[in-house]
C-alpha cells in the first residue's frame, strides 16, 4: 500500500474516531504528497516512489522539530506541545529510527571505508552516511557523531 492510499485510510478513520490532531496532520500530509505529485508528472512520473514519499516524512518531521525548539524558545510550551504530537503521528510513517550506537557502528564503518582521518574528510563521510541513514536518523545528530569522530 503506497503512502497515499495508506494516509486517505488514516483521514477516514481519523474523522470516524473525532481525533482532530491526527486529522490535521494527515491530512497536512496528504497534502504536501500532492502537491509533489503534482511536479513530477510533467517529468512523466504518476506516482511518487517510496524514496520520494520517505523524503517527503523526513521534511515534515524536520520541520515539526525545528519548531518546537523555536516555540521553546520563545516560552510557548502550548505550540510546542502541539507540534510535539504532530511530530508524533508523522514518524509513526517514518522506518524505525536506528539507535545512536547503531548510527555510531556505521559511521565508523564508513570512515574506514573512505579513509577519512581529519575534520577536513568530513564531506567523504557525510555524503554516504546520509546516503545509507536516510530516514533512520537526524541528520543533525549524524554530523555532530561525524565531527566529532574526525576531530577527535
Amino acid at each position: 500500500m503506497s503512502l497515499k492510499d495508506r494516509i486517505s485510510e488514516e483521514i477516514k478513520a481519523a474523522m470516524k474516531a473525532k481525533d482532530k490532531v491526527r486529522l490535521e496532520t494527515v491530512r497536512s500530509i496528504k497534502k504536501v504528497i500532492l502537491e509533489k505529485e503534482t511536479t513530477v508528472r510533467p517529468q512523466g512520473q504518476d506516482a511518487l516512489t517510496e524514496a520520494q514519499e520517505m523524503e517527503i516524512l523526513v521534511q515534515l518531521a524536520k520541520q515539526r522539530k525545528d519548531s518546537i525548539e523555536q516555540y521553546r524558545q520563545a516560552g510557548r510550551d502550548d505550540l510546542a506541545e502541539s507540534e510535539a504530537q504532530e511530530l508524533a503521528i508523522i514518524e509513526e510513517y517514518l522506518p524505525q529510527q536506528l539507535s545512536d550506537e547503531e548510527v555510531e557502528a556505521i559511521i565508523d564503518q564508513l570512515i574506514v571505508q573512505v579513509g577519512a582521518a581529519s575534520p577536513k574528510d568530513m564531506g567523504k563521510v557525510m555524503g554516504p552516511a546520509m546516503k545509507r541513514l536516510k530516514g533512520k536518523a537526524d541528520g543533525a545528530k549524524v554530523q555532530a557523531l561525524v565531527k566529532a569522530k574526525l576531530s577527535g
